[in-house]
């Protein structure tokens, strides 16, 4: 049994910014408490950032635990894998507490809402198999309706 706490640690990460649309850092929490079933982070977003259209090769849980966030899932039109047009199928608005489910291969960005305040999440990356490596696929794009490229 481990024990650690988020509050007031200073073992805060940059991320990586090709995949943000602004600052953002983290903490790795599972690390801490020595989990491995699933990698758990705490990801705390300044004003306006989000992540760029991404996707996760196991299920992902988000926890809002500050300020006010969403979360926005994609549709993708066409085969290609770098290049493709997306349509927004649903916006969900996530605030202090709110918990939502993401499915494996779910095409999605989330982040902070308001050009003005931050907001953080835990998110709970779900390890599509025992010993398996979580994966993400991160992609630019213009948020509206096409994906230019694999970053």
């Amino acid at each position: 049994m481990n024990k650690s706490n988020i509050n007031g640690s200073t073992d805060k990460r940059e991320v990586n910014p090709e995949w943000f649309t602004g600052k953002t850092w983290m903490k790795v929490l599972s690390e801490k408490i020595k989990s491995k079933d699933q990698d758990i982070y705490h990801v705390h977003f300044e004003k306006g950032s989000k992540t760029k259209l991404h996707f996760h090769n196991g299920n992902q849980v988000l926890i809002a635990i500050n300020g006010k966030g969403s979360l926005e899932i994609f549709k993708k039109y066409g085969t290609n894998k770098s290049e493709f047009k997306i349509k927004r199928t649903q916006r969900i608005n996530l605030n202090q507490g709110d918990i939502v489910h993401i499915p494996a291969k779910t095409l999605h960005t989330h982040g902070s809402i308001d050009k003005k305040k931050e907001f953080s999440h835990i998110a709970i990356n779900i390890l599509p198999k025992k010993n398996s490596t979580y994966k993400t696929t991160w992609y630019e794009s213009d948020f509206k309706n096409k994906v230019t490229k694999i970053i």
